[in-house]
């Protein structure tokens, strides 16, 4: 049930190198997601790609050859543009997404990435491939009679024009020449060139590499290689649990933000505890293995998201500066130079935002240092806000029920959840503000959550039966609430209710300056006994 409210006024009284430049202190948590210095940003109209490596022959070869001939295996061409992700893109990123599919399906075809995929002989199509398959089960028998020495020809330059292309095969028992399976091979769980999250990956990469097919390409090389030797694909089970037991404080997910992004929290001043810092930075084993858990968790992070045109696939990093070590650690620093490689050679355009909250001043003098030397794409991820606007600055990208109380929002266990909404209203300077909720029957608990951001405010609460006679019950006598506690602090209340009436907060705001309240109502029927 919606509150109604009633205001009264009553007089009282803000790349690679850049991103590592920013603080290289400061950014262990951090995912590395700005571009490459050598990339320079320009507008999607203006982007230029090289035409396709692999032209297409003005006649295509007979798809079958002479009764004699030996055996030919399959090199299904990648369907493009009918996933509608790609339908979505502009001309030049749909030109370079397609010439990528067409680089990594040759290099799947010859096994070059070195994954392991099916046994040999038990060769899969993928889906992209079956209505390629399907054009050549339905070849003509007048196509069967061609020459076979001219069918082979025009395979040959068909390899030729394929950049030297061969296919791998196996030999079976019978001595015959087979072809050889294809590999399969995975980034985040999505299984490349099998349907339209596959798009979405790959449109990642690209824009990693300015819609380069090539350099993409060879970035994504790398990155199944890295995965490989890192031990990354397949069941990810963490083998220090005490790490993570430990580290929980420090990184952590919590909630969505408004657009549906997963949000991570990375809070730096938990590495002020000696404990802590000792356990995980003292020598090259304990920070090899708190690599390895951040990079888990983090992949454990990619897989949960929506890989589909329309869907999310980006995160929202929120890093909390607040007592955070200084740049006298050396092995923490050391920490962040690997892990921030790590994150931008191999999760590219992977956050949307990076909010840096209750920023230190010298934080914010470093930032307008370095501002100049970044793209404006990278700048419009960055968002830094000091002490006294953080939880203002969250409330922009995340509702209040999705942000934890220790940073002003009114997310954490108890009879609230999630689903229920909040309402946010603006305390003008030295007015009261009443909030009136409507109660049609008795028998019933009502419970309320309500905050202040900022605080320094009056607080009272009172019930008013419906009925003409009836007297007006003092919940909570009007008291002042400082901002002693911080933006932790919040209001959580019930009340039964034995009779139909309203239930009523007031709200006093004794400072000159605007306040935003949060709050919210439900009620719970109970037995009359």
């Amino acid at each position: 049930m919606a509150a109604e409210q009633v205001e009264k006024m009553v007089p009282i009284h803000q790349e690679q190198e850049a991103a590592a430049a920013l603080d290289q202190n400061q950014v262990l948590l951090l995912v590395g997601d700005q571009e490459d210095t050598c990339n320079r940003e320009t507008d999607d109209g203006d982007n230029k790609v090289n035409s396709l490596l692999v032209p297409e022959p003005e006649s295509p070869p007979s798809a079958a050859a002479d009764e004699h001939a030996p055996p030919k295996a399959d090199e299904p061409e990648v369907v493009h543009g009918g996933a509608k992700f790609a339908d979505l893109l502009p001309e030049n990123e749909k030109k370079a997404l397609m010439e990528l599919e067409q680089l990594i399906q040759e290099a799947l075809n010859n096994r070059e990435f070195g994954v392991s995929s099916a046994a040999a002989g038990e060769a899969k199509t993928p889906p992209r491939q079956e209505a390629t398959k399907a054009e050549k089960s339905s070849t003509t028998p007048a196509a069967e009679e061609n020459d076979g020495a001219k069918t082979l020809e025009a395979i040959a330059e068909t390899i030729v024009a394929c950049a030297h292309t061969t296919t791998t095969t196996t030999t079976d028992e019978t001595g015959k020449t087979a072809p050889a399976a294809a590999e399969e091979v995975s980034i985040w769980g999505v299984k490349l060139l099998e349907d339209e999250r596959s798009d979405v990956v790959l449109h990642k990469f690209l824009r990693a590499r300015d819609f380069k097919a090539k350099d993409a390409f060879a970035m994504i090389k790398n990155t199944v290689k890295w995965r490989k030797q890192f031990g990354i694909d397949g069941d990810l089970v963490e083998d220090d649990d005490a790490a993570g037991e430990l580290l929980g404080r420090a990184v952590f997910m919590h909630g969505h933000s408004k657009e549906g992004n997963p949000v991570c929290y990375n809070v730096y001043g938990e590495f002020q505890d000696k404990d802590l810092y000792r356990k995980m930075f003292s020598d090259e084993e304990k920070r090899s293995k708190f690599l390895k858990w951040r990079i888990q968790f983090l992949e454990k992070s990619a897989r949960k998201l929506d890989f589909r045109a329309g869907g999310v696939s980006t995160i929202i990093q929120v890093n909390d500066l607040k007592n955070s070590p200084g740049p006298n650690r050396w092995e923490l620093r050391q920490a962040t130079n690997q892990a921030l490689q790590l994150f931008q050679d191999n999760y590219p355009e992977f956050v949307a935002k990076q909010v840096f909250i209750n920023v230190p001043l010298w934080y914010l003098a470093l930032s307008k240092m370095i501002s100049p030397f970044m793209t404006q794409r990278t700048k419009s991820k960055f968002v830094v806000a000091r002490p006294s606007t953080t939880t203002e600055t969250l409330f922009k990208y995340i509702a209040a029920e999705q942000i934890p109380t220790q940073y002003g929002g009114l997310s954490k266990d108890g009879e609230f959840g999630a689903s229920d909404s909040v309402t946010e209203v603006t305390v003008k300077p030295s007015a009261k503000h009443i909030v009136e909720f409507p109660v049609t029957q008795g028998c019933c608990v009502v419970s309320w959550e309500a905050s202040v951001v900022g605080w320094e405010v009056r607080y009272g609460a009172e019930f008013v039966p419906s009925a003409e006679n009836g007297y007006t019950i003092i919940i909570q006598k009007m008291r002042k609430i400082n901002n002693n506690g911080g933006n932790d602090q919040v209001i959580r209340s019930n009340y039964r209710v034995g009779e139909p009436g309203k239930l009523i907060l007031t709200i006093a705001n004794l400072t000159s300056r605007k306040k935003k309240l949060l709050y919210r109502f439900k009620t719970k029927l109970v037995s009359s006994v």
